[in-house]
C-alpha cells in the first residue's frame, strides 16, 4: 500500500514540476490547434477546387437567409433555406470524420422544429446558437487553416531548373545591398552593375509571378519600378548620393517590400506551422 503510495507522490511531483517549467516559459510559447491533415484534400492544390471552403462561404450566407426571414416570418423561404444549411452543416462532419464531434446536431434538430412549428423567435435563438457553436471553431481554426492551405507555397517553385526561388530572391537582396555599398563607398560602376544585375533578376522573376497572376497579369518590373530603375541609375551617374538613396528606397518598397507584405510573411508563417518538428527540436523548446 505504501508502495502505491510512494508512487502516486512522484507522479503528482513530476506533473507539478512540468506544469511549473510550463508556467515558467509561457512567454516563449504559444498553444496552437491544428486542423486536421485531411482537411487538405478539399483545398487546392490537393483538389480542383476550394471545396472546403465555398462550403464555408454557404453557411455563412445561410445562417443570414435563415435569420433574415426568421424575422420577415416568411414561411416558405425560410424552409428552404433551413433545409439547405442542414445539409451544408452536415456536410462539415461528412468531409472532416474528425470533426464530427464538433458538429451540434441537437442545434439543427431544434431549429427544424421552430421552422415546421412556425416559433420564428425559437428559430432565432437557434441560429445565435449555431452562430455561436460556429464561431468557437473558427476561434481555434479559421487563421490557422487559411495560412496552411490558402498561403502561397514557394518551396516547390524555380526559377530554372537549376535555380531555385530561394537562392533567387537571395540574389536579390544582395544585388540591393551590393548597390547601397559601392554607392556609399563612392564605387559607381560596382553600383551600376549590381543594378544591371537586379533589374535582370527582376525580369526573370516576373516571369515566374505570372504563373500564379493568371487572372490579372500585372507585369514586373512594373513601369512605376521601371522608372524608378531609371531615376537610380541617372543619380548613381552623376553622383547624387541624397537621390541615390530616395531612388534605391523608393524602389525596395515597390519591388520587394509591397509583395513581401503579402506573399513572406504568410509563407513564413505556413512554413512555422506545417514543418514537421523532431524530438531535438522539441526539446529545444
Amino acid at each position: 500500500m505504501m508502495r502505491w503510495l510512494y508512487f502516486i507522490v512522484l507522479q503528482f511531483i513530476f506533473i507539478l514540476i512540468i506544469g511549473i517549467v510550463v508556467y515558467q516559459h509561457k512567454d516563449n510559447a504559444t498553444i496552437i490547434k491544428l486542423p486536421p491533415k485531411e482537411l487538405a484534400q478539399w483545398y487546392k492544390p490537393d483538389n480542383k477546387r476550394q471545396v472546403w471552403l465555398h462550403n464555408m462561404f454557404k453557411l455563412r450566407r445561410e445562417i443570414q437567409a435563415v435569420q433574415y426571414y426568421a424575422e420577415q416570418k416568411d414561411e416558405k423561404h425560410l424552409g428552404e433555406w433551413t433545409l439547405q444549411l442542414n445539409e451544408h452543416y452536415l456536410k462539415i462532419a461528412e468531409m472532416v470524420p474528425r470533426w464530427k464531434k464538433k458538429i451540434d446536431i441537437s442545434i439543427i434538430s431544434t431549429l427544424q422544429t421552430n421552422v415546421i412549428e412556425k416559433n420564428y423567435s425559437g428559430v432565432l435563438a437557434a441560429i445565435n446558437t449555431l452562430q455561436k457553436n460556429c464561431d468557437s471553431c473558427h476561434t481555434d481554426y479559421q487563421a490557422i487553416t487559411a495560412l496552411t492551405y490558402r498561403a502561397p507555397d514557394f518551396s516547390t517553385i524555380e526559377i530554372t531548373p537549376s535555380l531555385s526561388f530561394t537562392s533567387h530572391m537571395q540574389t536579390l537582396i544582395n544585388n540591393v545591398n551590393q548597390i547601397k555599398i559601392a554607392a556609399t563607398d563612392d564605387m559607381p560602376d560596382i553600383a551600376l552593375s549590381s543594378l544591371a544585375d537586379l533589374e535582370q533578376g527582376m525580369k526573370e522573376l516576373g516571369q515566374v509571378c505570372v504563373n500564379c497572376h493568371k487572372q490579372d497579369k500585372k507585369s514586373y518590373p512594373d513601369q512605376q519600378m521601371r522608372k524608378t530603375i531609371l531615376s537610380l541609375k541617372q543619380s548613381l551617374l552623376n553622383g547624387k548620393i541624397k537621390e541615390q538613396g530616395v531612388n534605391l528606397g523608393t524602389l525596395a518598397v515597390q519591388a520587394c517590400a509591397t509583395c513581401h507584405g503579402t506573399h513572406r510573411l504568410a509563407f513564413g508563417v505556413k512554413k512555422l506551422l506545417t514543418n514537421d518538428l523532431d524530438l531535438k527540436q522539441l526539446l529545444s523548446h
